[in-house]
């Protein structure tokens, strides 16, 4: 009798440690394809287990869903919602490496592109190409006028929040957390070379320079211009003339495809139009580049009030301190561009 307990023992034994190496073996196999090529998987805010899991199935990363639930549960990954995120997967993955990445919740994180955008719409349209809330989402959130003050912005000075860059985010970002994390950043690049100080010295606040500098990126796609038309911008200010910048009366009629100004624009009443309000508009008339704002902060001290194209095909410009000087360069405009057949 003691021999048959004793033998009982020992096959209870090796029947438990084949059942151990079994599982061992079962949870330790490759889960994920180790020619799997599209390694992100992207979990809604929101989503069900049911939703992850059939997910994870098309993508043909879980190919056993009995054992993935079984160990899921396990592990405590199953929840109700589910962790979000945007995950990178790696081939060869066994089913518990599996789990215990999404379950930790280390996301790959997006890089969200911005670059010169004109309105806050094209600028919630760029987010949430990158981001999973849409656009009319990010939308809701720029026009909430409450959230705005807060962070010390209104609907005509938003855009001077956004800095153009690449910003490495979590794709389930939310649009208040986009804009505080665009808020972080806008007062880091201030902060940055000295910039407020010479924002100061300028006699303007930073959202007044960038306001300008809207003005400067949409008048010369030149850098090395920058600093000079800027100065004659700043000229202007300080004597109280009208800026009678083009791309303002533009901006004020939203006729953004116009081939070129005519009196329909400049006659336009509208507090951005700067043919008939002297100071700057209200806000930025578009996103303005870093080259753009430091070309502000950085103006050129000169004597010109005018420039106008040179007409040659360049994106040059043509300054003039007087209306005599502007006006001999805008003949000469004229006549570069009968040459080019363009009039």
């Amino acid at each position: 009798m003691k021999t048959l307990i004793k033998y009982s023992i020992i096959a209870l034994a090796i029947l438990a440690l084949v059942a151990g190496y079994l599982l061992y073996r079962f949870q330790t196999r490759t889960m994920v394809p180790e020619d799997l090529k599209d390694t992100i998987i992207y979990i809604p805010t929101n989503a069900s287990f049911e939703q992850v899991l059939d997910t994870l199935t098309r993508k043909g990363i879980v190919r056993d869903e009995l054992a993935f639930t079984q160990l899921a549960e396990y592990m405590n990954y199953r929840r109700n919602p589910m962790r979000p995120g945007r995950y990178e997967v790696q081939p060869g993955w066994n089913i518990i490496q599996l789990i215990r990445h999404l379950r930790g919740g280390g996301q790959a994180p997006v890089d969200v592109v911005l670059t010169n955008e004109r309105l806050p719409e094209n600028v919630a349209a760029k987010a949430a190409l990158f981001l999973e809330q849409d656009s009319s989402d990010f939308m809701a959130v720029f026009q909430n006028q409450e959230f705005l003050r807060e962070l010390g912005y209104t609907q005509q000075t938003l855009i001077s929040i956004f800095i153009p860059n690449t910003y490495e985010m979590y794709w389930d970002s939310t649009p208040r957390s986009f804009l505080k994390r665009m808020k972080r950043e806008h007062d880091a690049f201030w902060d940055r070379d000295n910039r407020r100080e010479k924002a100061r010295q300028l006699g303007l606040s930073p959202a007044e320079v960038y306001t300008l500098a809207s003005i400067v990126e949409k008048e010369t796609l030149r850098d090395a211009e920058k600093t000079r038309m800027a100065g004659v911008y700043l000229n202007r200010l300080q004597r109280g003339m009208l800026l009678q910048a083009d791309p303002t009366s533009v901006f004020a009629t939203r006729d953004f495809d116009t081939p070129r100004v005519t009196d329909y624009h400049t006659k336009f009443d509208s507090p951005y139009n700067t043919y008939l309000y002297t100071g700057l508009p209200p806000g930025p008339i578009a996103m303005s580049s870093i080259s753009s704002i430091d070309g502000v902060l950085n103006a050129e001290n000169h004597d010109y009030l005018y420039f106008c194209a040179v007409g040659d095909g360049s994106g040059r410009h043509a300054f003039a301190e007087t209306l005599a000087g502007h006006n001999q360069n805008a003949r000469r405009y004229r006549e570069n561009l009968r040459r080019r057949g363009l009039r």
